[in-house]
C-alpha cells in the first residue's frame, strides 16, 4: 500500500515526485516518459533558473532529479508504463492499474499527465513543426522578432499569444475559422486596435508551405471558396489541447472540455483523496512553471491530508 501514487513526470510529476520523497511519503511514480510537452521543444527559455535549454535537457534533468531519490522506499519510479484506469473502491483505496495490467494500491492519487496540443490539421503542419510552426508563443516568439507571423486560432488563448507577439513581431495575423472569434469581446476589441495586428474570420488553414522553414501559409475564405497566401515566418497554433483525463473520468467532475476540475486552493478533485495538477486540470494558464508550482502546492495538501 502506497501512501500516494502520482501519474506523470512532466514538470508537475517531476515537482511532485521531489516533494514527496523529501517529506517521507511511500510513494511510486508512474509514466510512459519524462518531460511531458517539453521533451519536443528545441529550446525552452522561461524555464526558471536557466536562460535556455533544450527540451530534451530538461527531460533529462527531470528524469535525474526524481533517480535522485529513487530508493524504492520514500520513491518508486516506474517508467514506460502507461496508467491505464484509476479506480476507488468500497474501502477508500484508489487501484491503479497500469499497462502491464499490474494493479497498485495507494491512499491518495496525484493526476499530472498533462495534455497534448491540438495539431494543426494542414498541408506541411506536421513537417514543419519546430521550423517555423510552433504551438507555444510563451516558448518561441521571442526568437521571431521583427518578422511577420500568423496565429491560428481566434480564442482568448489565441488572442493572448497575439498580444504578447505584437510587442516583437513586425505583423501578426490572427485567422479564425468561424464567422465571429470565440475569445472575450473586450479582448478581441483591445488586440485588434493594435496598429500591428489583424484579424481574419472565415479562414480555414490549408498549407504551411516552406522547405527547411516556414515562408508561407494558404488559408481558405470559407464564404468564397477563395484561397490566399500569406508571405510569414512563423505560425502559433492556438486550436486548443486534449486533456489526458480519459483515466479517471468515471470518478472525477471534468469540464466541457474533459479537463479536471479543480480546487485552486488546493488542487483537490471532486474525489475525496484525488488531486490534480497542470495541463489536465482547468487551470487558466498553461505554463511549465505553473504546472510544476501547483504541484507543489497539491503535495502540501495531500501531506497534510495523510498526516492530520
Amino acid at each position: 500500500m502506497y501512501d500516494l501514487i502520482i501519474i506523470g513526470a512532466g514538470p508537475a510529476g517531476t515537482a511532485a515526485g521531489v516533494y514527496a520523497a523529501r517529506k517521507k511519503l511511500k510513494t511510486l511514480l508512474i509514466t510512459e516518459e519524462f518531460g511531458g510537452q517539453s521533451v519536443v521543444s528545441e529550446t525552452i527559455y522561461n524555464w526558471i533558473g536557466t536562460p535556455e535549454i533544450a527540451g530534451s535537457k530538461l527531460a533529462s534533468d527531470f528524469k535525474d532529479h526524481l533517480e535522485y531519490y529513487n530508493d524504492g522506499e520514500s520513491l518508486t519510479l516506474q517508467s514506460g508504463y502507461r496508467v491505464t484506469s484509476v479506480e476507488k473502491n468500497d474501502n477508500g483505496v484508489f487501484i491503479v492499474t497500469d499497462s502491464k495490467d499490474q494493479k497498485h494500491k495507494a491512499k491518495t492519487v496525484l493526476v499530472v499527465s498533462g495534455s497534448a496540443r491540438r495539431k494543426l490539421p494542414a498541408k506541411g503542419a506536421d513537417r514543419l513543426e519546430h521550423k517555423g510552426l510552433t504551438y507555444c508563443a510563451t516558448c518561441d516568439g521571442p526568437l521571431f522578432s521583427g518578422m511577420d507571423v500568423v496565429v491560428v486560432g481566434g480564442g482568448n488563448a489565441g488572442f493572448e499569444s497575439a498580444a504578447q507577439l505584437s510587442a516583437y513581431c513586425k505583423t501578426v495575423t490572427i485567422l479564425q475559422r468561424g464567422s465571429e472569434y470565440r475569445a472575450d469581446e473586450i479582448t478581441v476589441e483591445k488586440v485588434l486596435a493594435r496598429e500591428n495586428v489583424t484579424g481574419i474570420l472565415n479562414a480555414q488553414t490549408v498549407e504551411v508551405t516552406g522547405e527547411n522553414f516556414v515562408d508561407g501559409l494558404v488559408y481558405k475564405d470559407l464564404k468564397t471558396d477563395a484561397e490566399h497566401t500569406l508571405n510569414i515566418k512563423g505560425v502559433f497554433v492556438e486550436i486548443g489541447q486534449i486533456p489526458n483525463s480519459g483515466i479517471v473520468k468515471d470518478i472525477v467532475k471534468l469540464t466541457d472540455y474533459n479537463q479536471i476540475e479543480i480546487d485552486p486552493w488546493t488542487q483537490k478533485t471532486s474525489v475525496n483523496g484525488l488531486w490534480a495538477a497542470g495541463d489536465v486540470t482547468n487551470v487558466r494558464y498553461h505554463q511549465n512553471n505553473i504546472s510544476a508550482g501547483d504541484a507543489v502546492k497539491a503535495l502540501e495538501d495531500i501531506y497534510n491530508y495523510l498526516h492530520a
